[in-house]
């Protein structure tokens, strides 16, 4: 079993880290569709059991890379733009898919303001926010705020706000 294991690591990591390139590739430039983003972050995800495996096998190796300039330089770099890329900088990031940013940009308005485009009054909007578990929910209220003060996340209230969801 350690044989077929190892003899079959590094080509499962580059059929994966192919996969994973060019949907990372297609999903920055927008194109595709959720399957597209699905099928990405799973295999990325399997990826890194190949990935230990190829360590493993490759272990005497990597200790030669291991405290060497390269390989320090390599990892710092790598580090220091993954933490460039997450730190908050002070500007409110829409984030992911522009779908995902105009469903935030909808849901930053009230209740009154939203009914009609759902073809609700606010009254009726917010009968449904109530039987759907959120509390205290006002006309004046920003979607977003009534959700928060429900102790509930973005996709509970979206999930909400559609006819025939629980």
């Amino acid at each position: 079993m350690k044989v077929i294991l190892q003899r079959y690591a590094t080509p499962f990591i580059t059929g994966l880290f192919l996969v994973s390139l060019i949907s990372g590739i297609a999903l920055f430039f927008h194109v595709g569709n959720g399957v597209l983003n699905e099928m990405h972050e799973w295999l990325s995800l399997v990826l890194v059991l190949p990935f230990a495996l190829h360590v493993w096998k490759n272990w005497r190796s990597m200790t030669h890379y291991l405290g060497r300039l390269p390989m320090t330089l390599a990892l710092l770099v790598s580090a220091g733009a993954a933490i460039a890329m997450a730190w908050p900088n002070g500007e409110s990031r829409s984030g992911g898919p522009p779908q995902i940013a105009f469903s935030r940009q909808i849901i930053a308005h009230t209740a009154s303001e939203i009914a009609p485009l759902l073809g609700q009054t606010s009254e009726s909007l917010i009968a449904t926010l109530k039987a759907r578990g959120f509390a205290a929910p006002a006309p004046d209220m920003a979607l977003i705020e009534i959700a928060t003060k429900s102790g509930k996340n973005e996709s509970q209230l979206v999930r909400a706000l559609l006819p025939s969801q629980p």
